[in-house]
């Protein structure tokens, strides 16, 4: 019986260690492509090529949709960030979502709006609309006040109340750097299959503002910001930067994306069954362009931010991460025909497969790993070679994939620029891996066994105000 144990206790253990091997190698050389990605970018030029789309009218009309709910700490200063755009075509849309606090009393006051017949078009269902006002001093914000239905209800009022061609949804408590619609919207130009373009999220904790924008970073105070400052800037500069080589990019983060709009309303815009609404559209973008045989892209813009609270608690940090996950498998469940079906492409054969087994189940299997590596300890079948080589490989490779991303980040307008915010950052990087990433795993766990609750709920996020200056 200890014989079959050990054996047992083997095999898994070369299993485990071909798994996070295959993951740490596709994180390496997805880490080769962000850097030739930063190459391409870097080649096309900065301000000279954004002022030329500006003199020859280079650009294309967008609206600006901000679903808010419950957002009175931060919707003044995140609408006076997106009025201020370095754009000369939009306009706002916010829809607020029933908040229960003052957001609309305060958009009222602040933006001068009075009751207008600006009416939508209707193309799903939605939750009911109480009222739709119109600023008196920028004529570009619209504000529709509607019963609370969740977020997809929100943005679906949204773009039917919306004129332009292509539209872009926003968080609330969010800053767009002034020239990242330019940056994302001439791709739109250079590419006329595009459908959907992602930007760059950064965490706007502890970053200095001046007239709601973004001039300086400072390291957030707290540990647990400073480790979302790791994962986002890893997750944006290294994976989304590779997925969009390959055309293969099924997230586009619901804080800040552009898309083509008729497709979307073709397709009876967002799904109020799921809370990962951001990811659902993609991929059914993804789907429905195989099924109708329409040529087309969805690519990632890695110079173009929008700043995005992150926690600063664990309850509310833990509860997101919890309904990420939950997202992302309701996604995968949902087009579930895809998965290893050649009918779909790359999407099928290659990202599908990608999602399901290094993203998805990378949580459970973690966990297992942790807790086979203690059963086999305990029955003295623990292959020392394997586990050290196991450990090697979560520590070095995921801070190997972290030191590529911040060598991307330092040709960023705006970066981490003193040298003691880049060494504790780098310290964050490695120190990650002791505590913090196996907690989160653990929630993403147990997110996973949920999948089936709390569907289409907003994620409401303890708010401070972005600017306390303003």
């Amino acid at each position: 019986m200890q014989d079959i144990i050990k054996n047992l206790g083997l095999l898994a253990q070369i299993l485990f260690l071909l798994y996070f091997s295959v993951l740490q190698l596709s994180f390496a050389y997805s880490g080769l492509i962000a850097v030739q990605y930063l190459r391409r970018m870097l080649r096309q030029g900065g301000k000279q090529t954004l002022e030329y789309q500006l003199k020859y009218n280079f650009v294309i009309p967008i609206s600006i949709l901000v679903p808010a709910y419950n957002e009175e700490a931060t919707i003044v200063t995140s609408l006076r960030s997106f009025l201020s755009l370095h754009y000369p075509d939009f306009e706002i849309v916010v829809i607020n979502d029933g908040s229960s606090d003052k957001t609309i009393e305060i958009i009222k006051e602040e933006f001068d709006l009075v009751p207008t017949t600006h009416y939508g078009r209707s193309f799903t269902k939605t939750a009911k609309v109480i009222e739709v006002y119109r600023s008196l001093r920028y004529p570009n914000l619209t504000v529709i006040d509607k019963e609370n239905g969740g977020k997809a209800y929100a943005l679906n009022v949204g773009l039917a109340y919306a004129r332009k061609s292509i539209f872009t949804a926003v968080d609330a408590d969010s800053l767009l750097d002034a020239d990242a619609l330019l940056r994302m919207t001439r791709r739109f130009k250079e590419e006329d299959e595009m459908i959907a373009i992602g930007g760059t999220i950064r965490v706007l904790n502890n970053a200095k503002l001046e007239n709601s924008k973004v001039v300086s970073l400072k390291n957030p105070k707290r540990w647990i910001e400073r480790f979302q400052v790791i994962e986002y800037i890893r997750a944006f500069y290294i994976g989304r930067a590779s997925l969009s080589h390959f055309n293969m990019q099924l997230i586009i983060s619901g804080a800040f994306g552009i898309f083509k709009r008729n497709p979307v309303i073709e397709m009876g815009g967002y799904r109020n069954d799921t809370v990962g609404e951001d990811m659902e559209l993609v991929v059914r973008l993804h789907r429905w362009a195989y099924e109708t045989n329409t040529p087309y892209s969805i690519r990632y813009s890695m110079d173009s931010v929008c700043w995005t609270q992150v926690p600063n608690d664990w309850k509310t940090l833990l509860k997101q991460r919890n309904r990420w996950q939950r997202g992302l498998i309701e996604t995968l469940i949902n087009h579930h025909k895809m998965f290893l079906n050649p009918k779909y492409g790359r999407i099928g054969l290659i990202a599908m497969p990608y999602f399901w087994f290094f993203e998805a189940l990378t949580p459970i299997i973690e966990i297992l790993g942790y807790f086979l590596t203690v059963f086999f300890w305990l029955t003295g079948t623990l292959n020392k070679e394997f586990a050290l080589l196991f450990i090697a490989l979560a520590i070095f490779g995921g801070s190997l994939s972290s030191l590529t991303a911040f060598t991307i980040e330092v040709f960023m307008p705006n970066r981490y620029a003193d040298l003691r915010s880049r060494l504790v950052l780098m310290f964050t990087s490695l120190l990650e891996n002791f505590g913090y990433r196996q907690l989160i795993s653990f929630e993403r766990l147990k997110g996973s066994f949920q999948v089936w609750q709390k569907k289409g709920k907003w994620g409401e996020m303890k708010r401070e105000a972005i600017d306390k200056s303003s």
